[in-house]
């Protein structure tokens, strides 16, 4: 990462050709620039303003929207300028290529806008963690979760548990330090442990929420298993309405996993079509064999689909949540009775049976495991690590009532720390760099 004093610029909008395209500069340079490059004086802060663009040998480059954010009042909290040129190529090519060659300016890298902004106060890390998926969301629920996080509800919950774990370390210190004054009562760290023991227990209570805003952020994921010719690429390409998987008569046309992604009710899924599972000795089938296994063991659900021509079963299915489906119960000879079945659901993938009522099952299920009160859950990995750690050290602090109350003080101290960490007040340069690396160039 180059210089955070450095003036940056980059597009910040989408691909070209477009409508409008935005140009971001961010620095102490930035409204000195926009000044040079613009017709007029420039529009008072935070107001659009329409100004003619020039090249330094005068000539006209674009008509453009021009805004002015002084900092600390930005996004980066810096001095930051944005241009709404016309979107095409070659206007974009020539303001950026001015740019460069302006000197003290540089291209943005990637995430550098938002570190600026992180660096600046203006986010706390895990606003930014909410930024990212924002912009990344893409469904309705990816979206509600992200807002949750970017807009600094989660943060909030966080910091308030840092200061009450503040507050307790300073009334056990104060009992360490000034026993022996009169206005210090004694044994005032017994007090807080009640208040400790309930900040655990909220804890403890997030951490059981983690699995619910995994699956909305990253996806739930459904694996279709079952003998070849089941019927799994014939409904996974029914499912999402269009040919995904290669559908033919022959066993074993599916060799490997193939994925597909579907919107439920705003809630993403992903579905799995994998390789029929049965004996073989062809190796390039036995190595398909092997990683849809693995892949069904790791599902969230297992849809296990038996033909209802030949109810011959694959070997057990290792996975707690099976759903046994019925397939082709339009050709079936002598189809089971939809109540009271064995099957979960019948379905036919070529005349559509039961394909709204499957939908219909998987959203449900997607729902029941994501109910939460509240989407303000931690949908990272790293999050919940830093929940675990922290919830470690209260353990040990409570459980520990034969330890010196110095130990007991200085794993409130780790707790702390590691909550801190959620946000950002402490980190490494390593875990930086890689959350900004996730962001596009100009945000």
């Amino acid at each position: 990462m180059a210089a955070l004093s450095d003036t940056i610029f980059a597009l910040s909008s989408g691909g070209l050709p477009s409508g409008v395209a935005v140009i971001r500069i961010s620095g102490s340079q930035a409204i000195e620039i926009l000044s040079c490059l613009s017709d007029g004086e420039l529009p008072p802060p935070r107001v659009a303003g329409l100004r003619n663009l020039r090249l330094p040998d005068g000539s006209f480059l674009d008509q453009a929207l021009v805004l002015v954010f002084p900092g600390p009042n930005s996004f980066t909290g810096e001095d930051c300028v944005e241009i709404h040129l016309h979107g095409s190529r070659a206007v974009v090519s020539t303001t950026l290529n001015l740019l460069a060659g302006l000197n003290g300016l540089r291209m943005a890298e990637a995430g550098e806008f938002s570190r600026r902004a992180f660096q600046n106060g203006k986010l706390d890390l895990v606003e930014v963690e909410g930024l990212s998926d924002l912009l990344a969301a893409d469904t309705e629920m990816q979206r509600r979760l992200a807002i949750e996080q970017s807009s600094g509800k989660f943060s909030s919950v966080y910091e308030g548990w840092r200061e009450k774990l503040i507050f307790a370390r300073a009334m056990i210190e104060a009992e360490l330090d000034f026993s022996d004054e009169g206005d210090i009562p004694g044994s005032i760290s017994d007090r807080i442990w009640s208040d400790v023991s309930q900040l655990l227990h909220e804890m403890e209570g997030v951490l059981q929420s983690h699995k619910s805003g995994e699956i909305i952020r990253d996806g739930f994921s459904v694996a279709l298993a079952g003998r070849p010719n089941a019927g799994k690429s014939s409904l996974l390409n029914a499912l999402v309405q269009r040919d995904v998987a290669i559908v033919t008569e022959v066993a074993g046309t599916t060799r490997d996993v193939i994925h597909a992604e579907l919107d439920l009710d705003g809630y993403k899924v992903h579905l799995f079509d994998t390789a029929g599972l049965r004996d073989t000795d062809e190796v390039v089938e036995r190595e398909g064999i092997k990683r849809a296994r693995k892949l069904i063991s790791e599902a969230d659900l297992v849809l296990h689909l038996i033909d209802l021509n030949d109810q011959t079963e694959a070997d057990p299915i290792n996975n707690q949540c099976v759903w046994r489906v019925g397939t082709k119960v339009d050709d079936a000879f002598s189809p089971p009775a939809a109540s009271g079945s064995e099957f979960k659901l019948l379905v036919s993938a070529t005349e559509g049976t039961g394909l709204d009522a499957l939908r219909e099952e998987l959203a449900s299920e997607v729902k029941r495991r994501t109910a939460v009160c509240s989407l303000a859950v931690p949908s990272r990995l790293r999050q919940a690590q830093n929940i675990v750690s922290a919830a470690a050290y209260l353990r040990s602090a409570i459980d520990g009532v034969q330890k010196p109350l110095e130990l007991r003080a200085e794993d409130l101290r780790l707790a702390s720390d590691e909550l801190a960490r959620l946000t950002g007040r402490i980190d490494t340069e390593t875990l930086l760099g890689k959350i900004f690396s996730e962001f596009c160039v100009g945000k």
